[in-house]
C-alpha cells in the first residue's frame, strides 16, 4: 500500500461532502486527499516519511479561498500612507502632513469617502499641508483617486478629457480642475509619472503578503486582473506559493477581435499553483463615486450610465468569449448593471449556467435576486464591503442611494435563500484579506446590511469553500473533504460553522495546507 505524505488526526472534520460529512482524520499523499475517515482509517497510510500532525482537537474544514482579491495588483494600489483609519478630514490633513513622502510625493491609499463629512472631494481641502507636493490619495475602493495640484502638473493634465469607457476628470462649477480623478483611465494618467516600487521590493512584498494570506486561513484567491504574471511566475519557481491564484484579466470598452483573440490565448497559462483562468468585465463604478449604473439616478443626479459607452459591445465579447469556452466575471453593483449582465448571460442559453459570474451586487431588486438561480450565473460578494456604511444610513454609500435602495444592501442571505451560487471575498487592498473576518461579516454583515439576515455558518462557509469552487469552474475537483479531490485544507482553533461570528473573526489558524503542502503553522 502507498504511504501519505501528510496524515492529520486529532480532529473534528467538516468535510462538506453530503456522502460523509463528518470525520477525525485525513490522509494526503501527492496533493490530493488519499483517505477521509477515523483514526484507523489512515493508520495504514502512515510510512516513514508521512508527517503526521495531530490538530488536538481542532476543526478541519476545507481550504479557505478569497473569491476577489488583488494580490499581485494590490501591491501598487496599497502603497504609501495606510489612510484606511482617517474618519473625518481634519484627520486626513494630519496623516498627510505628518506621513511619509516617496522620492517627494505624497501617495496614500485606503481613503473612505465619508472622511470628507458629505464636502465635494477637492483638492483644496488638503493642498495647504501639502506644501506644493505631489499627492495621489487613492479612495478606498479603488475606483477614484485625489490628486494634488502639482501632481496633475506633473501629469500634464490641465483639463477635462474624452474616454473610450465611462471616466472622467472632475472639474467645478468654474472649470477648475478639482483633482479628483473617476475611474481607471482618468487615474492611469498619473502612472507614468509617479514613483514606484522596485522590482525587488515587489517581489519581496508579494511573498510576504501571500504568505500572510496563508496566515488567515487561505489556501487560494481568484485574481480579478491578470497582475504581473512574470513575477508570480519568478516567486512560484523559487518556493511553493502558500496559496493557489487563479487570474481573471481585463476586457476593456473598445476591445476588438484581436484583444478578445489574445484573452482566450491566455487561458490556462501558469505554473505550479498559479494560473490565469477566465475573464472580468466592468458593468459599472461605484455608488460613492456615482459611476455605478442605476435603474433611476442617484440623488446627485448621477449614475445612469455604463461603464461600457454601448453595453450591446459588452453583450457581445461575453458571447464570443463564452463559445470560446471561457468563463467570465463582470463588477456590477447598480441594479441595471446587474440585470444587464443578467439578460446578457441568460441570452447564452443552458450552456451559460454557472460559468458566468457578477461580483459585488451591492443593491438589487426582489426580481433580481430570483434571477441569479434561475439564470444559473454566481453572486461573488464580499461582505466586509458593508463596514464602509452605516445601520442609520447616513454615509455616503446610503445617501446617494435614497432609504429604499440602501436597506437592500449586499442581499447575501437572500440571494442563498432563492438558490444561487454566492462566492465570498475580500476584495483586498479594498478590505482586509483576513478569511475569518469574510466569514464573521458574512454572518452579521455591518452598516446598511445589517438589518438583513446574514449568512447561515454553514452557508458562510461554502461561501469561501465549496460556492467558491464553483465559481471558478472547480467543483469536482476542491471545495469538499472527499478522496480524490485536491488537498487544500484549512485548521481553526474553533468551529467556523457553530462558533460565535465574533470568535471566529479571531479564531486560531493551527494549519494552512494548500495541494498537500503545509504553508502555515499555528500549532
Amino acid at each position: 500500500m502507498p504511504t501519505a505524505d501528510l496524515v492529520i488526526t486529532g480532529t473534528h472534520v467538516r468535510t462538506l461532502d453530503p456522502r460523509r460529512p463528518y470525520a477525525t482524520a485525513v490522509a494526503v499523499r501527492d496533493g490530493l486527499i488519499a483517505a477521509v475517515g477515523e483514526a484507523s482509517d489512515v493508520r495504514d497510510w502512515r510510512g516513514r516519511g508521512t508527517e503526521v500532525v495531530d490538530l488536538g482537537g481542532g476543526r478541519l474544514v476545507p481550504g479557505l479561498v478569497d473569491g476577489h482579491s488583488h494580490p499581485v495588483w494590490g501591491l501598487d494600489m496599497a502603497t504609501g500612507i495606510d489612510l484606511t483609519a482617517v474618519t473625518d478630514l481634519d484627520g486626513l490633513r494630519a496623516a498627510l502632513t505628518s506621513g511619509r513622502r516617496v522620492d517627494g510625493w505624497v501617495i496614500g491609499y485606503g481613503l473612505d469617502h465619508n472622511a470628507f463629512g458629505g464636502r465635494t472631494i477637492d483638492r483644496a481641502l488638503v493642498e495647504d499641508v501639502l506644501e506644493g507636493a505631489p499627492a495621489f490619495l487613492r479612495l478606498y475602493d479603488g475606483h477614484s483617486a485625489l490628486v494634488s495640484g502639482a501632481a496633475l502638473k506633473a501629469a500634464g493634465i490641465t483639463g477635462p478629457r474624452a474616454f473610450a469607457q465611462r471616466s472622467h476628470i472632475a472639474v467645478d462649477t468654474d472649470g477648475r480642475l478639482t483633482g479628483h480623478l473617476v475611474e481607471h483611465a482618468a487615474m492611469e494618467l498619473l502612472q507614468p509619472v509617479m514613483p514606484r516600487p522596485s522590482y525587488a521590493e515587489r517581489r519581496a512584498r508579494l511573498a510576504e503578503l501571500l504568505d500572510g494570506m496563508a496566515a488567515t486561513g487561505l489556501t487560494g484567491a481568484h485574481v480579478m486582473d491578470l497582475g504581473d504574471l512574470d513575477l508570480v511566475g519568478e516567486v512560484a519557481e523559487e518556493s511553493v506559493l502558500p496559496l493557489r491564484l487563479r487570474f481573471a484579466p481585463w476586457c476593456m470598452p473598445g476591445a476588438d477581435a484581436d484583444d478578445l483573440a489574445e484573452l482566450v490565448a491566455l487561458q490556462g497559462r501558469g505554473g505550479r499553483h498559479w494560473r490565469v483562468g477566465g475573464v472580468k468585465f466592468f458593468m459599472d463604478g461605484t455608488v460613492e463615486g456615482g459611476t455605478a449604473w442605476l435603474d433611476h439616478p442617484d440623488c446627485h443626479g448621477q449614475g445612469t450610465d455604463a461603464f461600457w459607452p454601448d453595453p450591446a459591445a459588452y453583450g457581445e465579447a461575453v458571447r464570443r468569449l463564452h463559445h470560446a469556452g471561457v468563463r467570465t466575471a463582470t463588477h456590477a453593483i447598480g441594479d441595471a448593471a446587474v440585470r444587464h449582465v443578467l439578460d446578457t448571460v441568460a441570452s447564452l442559453g443552458p450552456g451559460g449556467r454557472l460559468a458566468h459570474r457578477v461580483e459585488h451586487v451591492e443593491s438589487v431588486p426582489d426580481e433580481l435576486v430570483a434571477r441569479f438561480a434561475e439564470v444559473g450565473v454566481i453572486a461573488s460578494m464580499q461582505p466586509p464591503h458593508t463596514d464602509f456604511t452605516r445601520a442609520d444610513l447616513s454615509d455616503e454609500w446610503s445617501v446617494r442611494l435614497g432609504e429604499e435602495r440602501a436597506v437592500r444592501a449586499w442581499r447575501l442571505r437572500d440571494l442563498r435563500d432563492a438558490g444561487a451560487v454566492v462566492a465570498l471575498g475580500s476584495d483586498w487592498p479594498i478590505t482586509h484579506y483576513d478569511a475569518r473576518v469574510v466569514l464573521a461579516t458574512a454572518r452579521e454583515p455591518k452598516g446598511a446590511a445589517s438589518s438583513g439576515a446574514g449568512l447561515t455558518g454553514v452557508q458562510a462557509l461554502e461561501g469561501c469553500t465549496s460556492h467558491a469552487a464553483l465559481a471558478a469552474g472547480e467543483g469536482d475537483v476542491v471545495g469538499r473533504i472527499a478522496p480524490g479531490l485536491r488537498a487544500d485544507l484549512t485548521a481553526l482553533g474553533l468551529d467556523p460553522v457553530e462558533a460565535p461570528a465574533d470568535e471566529v473573526a479571531d479564531a486560531p489558524v493551527l494549519l494552512t495546507v494548500t495541494g498537500g503542502h503545509v504553508v502555515h503553522r499555528g500549532l
